[in-house]
């Protein structure tokens, strides 16, 4: 009997980081689902990179969650694997908290902490579903050195994902027993979109290349995975 192709979902996959990971899993192999808002440039995507099926969709509204996790699992027929990794810096540009609007932070913290929450449970059941047949499943939420270090300015960003990063603690120790990995991965600072949006004077040549965050993440993901379990 062959082996199963691997079924991974990304957010945020049509730029940066997210996009680099959609074509790394698709050169692998793998079967992807990608989210993001912006009907034009999923469909252009989804045209571009084999193996991709592309979701319309915002992990920050709620009202978007469910239509979302439906369209994954259909599309794949099940899930191994997801990786959230859509974020919001929150104020644009950047701003001390006593400068940021209440706004602001709750666009941050729909973003990177309540959509994340709310898509890994809309998930839950296809995941451990997963784990089941396989011995193994994976959610992957994207963090960063801000969530840690206490940057001026990035008051709202670093306080979303250092709630994403404890968040992922949480459901590590709370999903090992249905076989299903929680793991914040901190890429570290790369030449996206967001990252020009957030430091426009930034050198490009000193960051790092999506490309090659993207391989560390699939490195670590396979890693996590049952050893052989998938083409």
């Amino acid at each position: 009997m062959s082996q199963p192709k691997l079924r991974v979902a990304v957010t945020g996959g049509t730029s940066g980081l997210g996009l680099a990971l959609v074509r790394q899993f698709a050169r692998e192999g793998a079967e992807v689902a990608f989210v993001a808002r912006t009907a034009e440039r999923v469909a252009r995507v989804a045209a571009e990179v084999p193996h991709a099926h592309g979701v319309v969709g915002d992990v920050a509204a709620k009202d978007d969650i469910h239509p979302i996790a439906l369209q994954i699992t259909g599309r794949l027929g099940g899930l191994n694997v997801l990786i959230n990794n859509a974020s919001s810096l929150g104020p644009t540009p950047l701003a001390l908290l006593a400068d940021t609007d209440c706004e602001d932070l709750e666009a941050a913290l729909a973003a990177n902490l309540v959509g994340p929450f709310r898509l890994t449970k809309a998930l839950l059941g296809a995941l451990a579903g997963a784990a089941r047949e396989t011995g193994g499943a994976v959610v992957v939420n994207i963090s960063s050195d801000a969530a840690v270090n206490a940057y001026e300015t990035w008051g709202a960003y670093g306080a979303s994902k250092a709630g994403l990063a404890h968040l992922s603690r949480i459901w590590d120790a709370e999903l090992a027993a249905d076989g299903v990995r929680v793991l914040s991965l901190d890429p570290g600072d790369m030449d996206t979109p967001l990252h020009a949006t957030a430091i426009p004077d930034a050198d490009p040549s000193e960051l790092q290349r999506p490309e090659d965050a993207a391989a560390g993440i699939v490195a670590a993901i396979r890693a996590a995975l049952p050893q052989g379990a998938f083409a």
